[in-house]
């Protein structure tokens, strides 16, 4: 690494580790403003709540790595350029690429970092944050009511067309992880009804991995005629095959921006997008999420250019111009995740679709400097 590329490498890493942490700071104060009346609502301890905070903390990385890189690129060039230091590296024959190659190369460092953290560290942030926020609200709750009637959620429904069950419940407890007023449906290959199973409760043994049904019947039916031909009452009967997870089923309530990667990846093995369009959402949040960290390598395409245009007019308009395409960049992932859930594009095309126009333009706009 040359003098002029550690240069310009230390004075971005200092303008980006205050820039990270501004943003986390405002980032957590916004959070706390959100969840800290439901943590003190739950009684949380202090020691609970900086628990649940640092939790919470890797989540925030994928979106505030790429402003960070962006704000901080914009201030060290900027800087650079106030001080004519910029114009001195390029009276001295340095191209716009050989200026900015550290900053490549720290982008490229940024987006393999943020790609693994994305892929192993934040889901699980995600799910254990969740988690611990909701078990603190149904610890606070149960001390008022039964366990049964706490974080109730109503009209739980699943088709798990894989394996020809349809689930209705009418109510389940998310914390005594048991289903009340319980129906399944079984069907054959050809979508004709089989069985009817009908319970007052049903819970899923997670140690043996499957579902045990209380106080129910089971109603056998003519796969032709559709006609009843026996019912079975029963006070507690198990059914191994039924191996659908509670927490498979409660994922897909939630919008798929609130799921992690490990949670969007079991709904889609479980559903598959070509026989299930209802999960397509999730197919094409799977891949943003997967697509998100290499957004690094956009943001230096963008501002580079810009920072550095102001070499012969006020830096300020580059700065405004690089802030204005970061922001058609959110606009054209917005964009593309409807395009892909409508099923207009491809969802891994429209996954990328943000990344591959805006380097296409960044192309440009290094040609043009």
């Amino acid at each position: 690494m040359s003098l002029l590329d550690r240069y310009i490498l230390k004075e971005w890493l200092i303008g980006f580790m205050l820039t990270i942490g501004v943003i986390v700071g405002i980032l957590i104060l916004q959070n706390m403003y959100e969840t800290l009346p439901d943590l003190l609502v739950s009684d949380a301890n202090i020691s609970q709540i900086i628990f649940y905070y640092s939790l919470a903390l890797p989540t925030y990385l994928p979106a505030i790595l790429p402003v960070a890189l962006l704000v901080s690129i914009l201030f060290t060039l900027g800087s650079l350029h106030k001080n004519n230091e910029i114009i001195a590296m390029r009276a001295s024959g340095a191209g716009l690429f050989r200026i900015s190659r550290s900053l490549w190369g720290a982008g490229l460092l940024l987006s393999l970092l943020l790609l693994y953290l994305t892929a192993s560290v934040v889901p699980k942030s995600v799910e254990q944050s969740r988690t611990f926020l909701d078990n603190l609200g149904f610890a606070a709750e149960e001390a008022r009511s039964d366990a049964s009637q706490v974080g109730l959620l109503y009209n739980l429904g699943f088709d798990n067309r894989k394996d020809g069950r349809l689930w209705f419940m009418n109510r389940f407890s998310e914390r005594a992880w048991l289903g009340l007023g319980v129906n399944v449906h079984t069907r054959d290959k050809d979508g004709k009804e089989l069985s009817r199973i009908s319970a007052l409760e049903a819970y899923y043994d997670d140690t043996q991995g499957h579902w045990v049904f209380l106080d129910g019947r089971e109603l056998l039916l003519d796969a032709q005629t559709g006609d009843p031909l026996r019912a079975l009452s029963f006070k507690k009967k198990t059914f191994k095959e039924f191996d659908e997870e509670p927490s498979l089923m409660l994922a897909l309530h939630k919008k798929p921006k609130e799921l992690s990667l490990f949670e969007l990846r079991r709904i889609l093995v479980a559903m598959p997008p070509a026989e299930n369009p209802n999960v397509r959402t999730y197919l094409v949040q799977y891949f943003s999420l997967l697509a998100a960290p290499f957004s690094c390598l956009v943001v230096i395409g963008i501002a580079v250019p810009f920072a550095l245009s102001g070499v012969r007019t006020n830096p300020m308009i580059g700065v405004s111009k690089a802030m204005g395409f970061f922001a058609i960049f959110y606009v054209l992932v917005v964009f593309s995740t409807i395009l892909g859930g409508r099923l207009i594009v491809p969802a891994l095309l429209a996954a990328w679709i943000p990344n591959l126009a805006m380097l296409l333009i960044s192309i440009r706009l290094f040609a043009k400097a």
